[in-house]
């Protein structure tokens, strides 16, 4: 007996309408249960310091580039055989299964088996990190931890939002809606950029002129794992 796998789709659609279905999924709500504790831990330690706020800044600085090698070696990692052991992992499996399939929005979301992961990537990181870098391992951390998690849930949106039908109607929008939807129809190698206008790319050498790109045959078959 064939099972038939439903698909969830969102076409015309406008920006409120979007959000209603965003808000549908877990994931969203799994990130904000994360920013609720720790900016609950936050305002109960008090003790806020001005060099705190080097840490937005930070984040966004290095946001562009961190998002580029998390799609280009994690995501897009290559499945590769060592004897008879087969290297690949889930992430990238999914990756590859919303490559074949961009217009299904359950796919479109961080997998909800693989968002904790991130989520204890990003306490753990903190403390060795921006923590401790401006001196105030505890309060930095909470902060950080903050910061990664509205980080994290604008993520989540941009990209829900970008494999919708909503047009793009700000000229910033627009860049990171082209730029994505090359990434996915034109050619899976370039635009890796999810979140920005392409800024990691042009820094990377990964931002091309479009008209001197060819159409790639595998854009929803990543490394033709599929034939």
């Amino acid at each position: 007996m064939t099972t038939v796998r439903t698909t969830t789709r969102a076409r015309g659609v406008t920006l409120r309408r979007a959000a209603r279905e965003f808000w549908r999924h877990p994931t969203p709500w799994m990130i904000v249960a994360y920013l609720v504790g720790a900016l609950t831990g936050r305002i109960v330690l008090a003790d806020f310091a001005v060099r705190e706020l080097w840490i937005p800044v930070v984040v966004v600085v290095l946001l562009p580039f961190i998002e580029w090698l998390i799609h280009v070696f994690v995501l897009h990692w290559k499945p590769r055989d060592l004897g008879p052991v087969r290297l690949d992992t889930r992430l990238a499996r999914d990756h590859r299964r919303h490559h074949a399939d961009p217009r299904d929005v359950d796919l479109v979301f961080i997998p909800t088996r693989s968002l904790p992961w991130a989520l204890a990537i990003l306490g753990v990181a903190a403390p060795l990190g921006i923590g401790a870098l401006i001196g105030t391992p505890l309060t930095g951390t909470l902060s950080f931890m903050v910061v990664g998690a509205l980080t994290l849930l604008g993520y989540e949106w941009v990209h829900y939002l970008v494999h919708t039908d909503y047009k793009p109607r700000t000229r910033l929008y627009k860049a990171v809606w082209r730029n994505h939807r090359q990434h996915h129809f034109k050619n899976e190698h370039y635009w890796f950029s999810v979140t920005t206008s392409g800024i990691s790319d042009r820094v990377l050498r990964t931002y091309p002129d479009p008209a001197t790109v060819e159409t790639s045959p595998t854009a929803k078959n990543l490394h033709g794992s599929l034939n």
